[in-house]
């Protein structure tokens, strides 16, 4: 399919999380990544409008607080640092191509 498939699929990889729950939404399988994030909203977004999500807002959560977001990336762009501001938060990453 090549490019003609980034139409109708994408894949987002989530570094550091061990695994994604079942339900694509809520808590998640743990580990030192960001493991919190909603994949069921944006899909409906992108069936429905036609509105497809170039990146996914994910969250790390400890002791009940939210202290990292990074953007999820649509496979093969990654999330990278822009050089400025807080590494835990996600406004100072651009997804870009590796």
């Amino acid at each position: 399919m090549g490019s003609k498939a980034r139409d109708f699929s994408r894949l987002y990889m989530a570094p550091g999380v061990f695994r994604v729950p079942v339900e694509f939404e809520g808590p998640g399988g743990g580990g030192p990544g960001p493991d919190n994030f909603d994949l069921l909203g944006p899909l409906v977004d992108w069936v429905e409008k036609g509105i497809a999500p170039e990146s996914i807002i994910a969250s790390h959560i400890k002791d009940g607080k939210t202290d990292r977001t990074r953007p999820l990336c649509p496979y093969p762009k990654v999330a990278r640092y822009t050089g400025s501001g807080s590494i835990d938060d996600t406004a100072n990453f651009t997804c870009v191509e590796p």
